[in-house]
């Protein structure tokens, strides 16, 4: 191992040099005592082992101390010196377990942050158990390298340990993982002398520590040794290029410290709160309101929206902060500025103590519109030029329109997690309730539209949860019983039908208490289509039933058609063949009616199916023959086909076997003009 200089990732958890001023800074240097630590205890005997057994789970290498100390940094260079040094090691797959804010990230966040990772999809509704498990499923059998950061105790690491022993975990938390056998942990205090000097001088040159390096150790003496205070008193004397090092060290002896922080964050609040007021007051505020960044992560607009500024002079403020370590850049075309860490705590402190609670609010409310009108202009992006939406779009400012839809999906994919962030937030809050509704609304557009229903479900289902909430909360029943609909339907796509049921029928309430007839009557429908689904097909047909009384008495025939169909269904299955027959001759009248002759043709073919079932093949042969003729005029070769094979079989049981041989041969000729094969079974082979 080389031995650099001083530990560097994120000003955020680590003394990063990523995002800091033009100056060329090490990605990491340093930390080789604890990086030595670290990899004796890889090699580490543990219990297991001691006891003549294979150790049943991964190792668990566990990084303590608290934020600012350079913990993610060193978890990074560990992984990326393990990769480098095991070309089979595969990873690092990387997940956060506090949110900026400090409150714990569910179980069920974190797996499915895993499992996209991974490349596996999470059912939408599953739990934190059962996302668990696929994670360990995942990685067994790889030698895979995870990345646990911010862990508050053990319970949120050990449901996300492989059961195998060829993964490594590094964690990283303030204290132990009391509970994980095994685990040892390295913790970090601030960097020696040497290497905070080292820092200080790869940000501003060596010409003003070389003229005091007394001073300079001073000066990383006040800032506690913290790589994180360090970057931004390193930022600050580069954009003061006249300040020499024992002023900036001078003035930090002057700041008064926090009572209210624990003595280990003292030092950096201190410089932060040098550094904040020497800004300019707009780039002041600018910076504490980014204390409401959703997620912990900024663009230009939410910037811009916060701060009531231009665009433009949003990421001149973005990128001044970025030089003063107190932001980092991904530096893409489109940046996005991650706010420390260690640093959104004492923001929150300074925007409680500087800005009154109606401009914050009031910031968080510019935030929110600004984020439902980019997500609008996402989603009419991809309409045909002429359509209402494009015409809409043209209304809009130049900087919140999209090139096109390529531009459009690009921004949603990298905005997402801050936008589904935003959106949990919004709900949270409780005061800005019609704005969230309209966030959540528009970013299940957005994602519908650019990644469509089935690969979004996993977000649409959290997304669907929140406009409950929001409903339930301001006793809104139309929009509950919206929420409920589409998420029983999720739950019924992943096969959970016993729980959908449950909210469809509480879906049926809500439309009910709104007095609202398509929410009844889709809530009446999806209850017979559950009871289907579990095979009680008694109940089944009398929800379906409920439901076309319902249609009947409103003249919906569409919906009338496709009940009669659906009731037909479920007669056929329980093996009442009378009702289903009438019910499927109802069906095939009013497709007729509606002048929907695919949808009568398929309506006779069942009605043909239920004859045969009940044994009345004459019946059959001759309803099969009018579909046939249908299934032309609508030009549906595949029916044509199939229902040329069911012909074919009942001349098989009249006993005319020429009869039989001349439809099957229709039917090959149908499949042979098709591009693609069918797979088409006969009446006998499905009965």
């Amino acid at each position: 191992m080389t031995d650099q200089a001083v530990d560097t990732g994120s000003p955020a958890e680590t003394a990063g040099s990523e995002g800091t001023s033009d100056a060329t800074v090490p990605q990491f240097f340093g930390r080789e005592r604890e990086l030595k630590q670290l990899y004796a205890d890889i090699e580490h005997v543990g219990l297991d082992t001691l006891a003549g057994r294979k150790p049943a789970r991964a190792r668990v290498l566990l990084i303590a101390g608290r934020p600012g100390f350079g913990r993610t940094a060193l978890a990074e260079e560990l992984a990326r010196r393990l990769l480098a040094d095991d070309d089979r090691r595969d990873g690092p797959f990387r997940a956060r377990l506090t949110d900026p804010g400090g409150a714990r990230v569910p179980t069920e966040r974190t797996a499915r942050e895993l499992l996209d990772q991974l490349g596996v999809t999470g059912p939408p509704g599953a739990d934190g158990d059962e996302l668990s498990g696929m994670v360990r499923e995942a990685l067994a059998g790889r030698r895979a390298l995870l990345l646990l950061d911010d862990a508050a105790d053990a319970e949120q690491v050990d449901p996300l340990l492989p059961d195998d022993s060829d993964c490594l975990v590094v964690a990283t938390s303030e204290g132990p993982l009391t509970g994980i056998p095994d685990v040892r942990p390295c913790t970090l205090g601030g960097l020696d002398a040497a290497s905070a000097v080292r820092l200080l001088a790869g940000l501003i040159g060596d010409v003003r520590i070389t003229v005091d390096p007394r001073t300079a150790e001073s000066l990383a003496e006040e800032c506690g040794g913290l790589p994180a205070a360090l970057l931004m008193a390193g930022g600050w004397l580069a954009a003061h290029p006249m300040a020499s090092v024992s002023d900036l060290a001078r003035r930090l002896r002057e700041q008064p410290d926090d009572s209210e922080q624990p003595i280990g964050a003292r030092p950096l609040a201190r410089v932060l709160r040098l550094v904040h007021d020497s800004l300019p007051p707009a780039a002041a505020r600018t910076l504490r309101l980014l204390a409401l960044a959703p997620g912990g992560t900024a663009d230009v607009h939410s910037a811009s929206a916060l701060s009531g500024c231009s665009v433009h002079t949003a990421r001149t403020t973005l990128d001044d902060l970025v030089a003063l370590g107190l932001l980092r850049s991904d530096g893409t075309d489109r940046p996005q500025y991650e706010v420390p860490g260690c640093l959104e705590p004492l923001l929150w402190t300074l925007l409680e103590a500087r800005d009154r609670p109606a401009e914050v609010q009031l910031a968080r409310a510019r935030m929110l519109e600004r984020t439902v009108r980019l997500l609008q202009s996402c989603r009419a992006v991809t309409e045909p030029e002429g359509s209402p939406a494009r015409r809409g779009l043209a209304a809009l400012p130049r900087s919140l329109r999209f090139p096109g839809p390529d531009e459009a999906a690009a921004w949603l994919r990298s905005r997402r997690p801050a936008l589904l962030a935003s959106a949990r937030l919004a709900v949270a809050d409780g005061g800005l309730d019609t704005l969230a509704r309209r966030l959540v609304s528009a970013l299940v557009r957005a994602l519908a539209v650019h990644e469509g229903t089935e690969a979004a479900a996993p977000d649409l289902y959290g997304l669907h949860g929140l406009v409950l909430a929001v409903a339930e909360r301001r006793d809104l029943p139309r929009e509950r019983a919206a929420a409920l609909l589409n998420l029983a339907d999720l739950d019924a796509g992943t096969g959970r039908t016993r729980e959908a049921l449950a909210r469809y029928r509480a879906a049926l309430d809500a439309g009910r208490a709104a007095k609202d007839p398509y929410a009844t009557g889709r809530a009446m429908e999806s209850v017979g289509g559950a009871y289907a689904e579990l095979g009680d097909y008694q109940r089944a047909a009398d929800w379906y039933g409920r439901a076309l009384a319902q249609r009947l008495t409103r003249d919906e025939r569409a919906d009338e058609a496709r009940l009669y169909g659906r009731l037909g269904a479920v007669h056929t299955y329980a093996g009442r063949y009378g009702e289903a027959l009438r019910n499927w001759r109802a069906a095939a009248a009013g497709y007729r009616r509606l002048g929907d002759v695919p949808a009568q043709a398929r309506a006779l073919s069942e009605a043909a199916r239920v004859q045969e079932y009940a044994g009345r093949p004459r019946e059959s042969l001759q309803t099969c023959q009018e579909a046939v003729h249908w299934a032309g005029r609508a030009g549906d070769v595949r029916l044509q086909a199939a229902l040329q094979l069911r012909l074919a079989d009942t001349f098989e049981r009249l006993g005319d076997p020429a009869a039989a041989r001349l439809h099957r041969g229709l039917a090959d000729s149908l499949l042979r003009d098709e591009d693609a094969t069918y797979e088409i079974r006969s009446a006998v082979t499905e009965n």
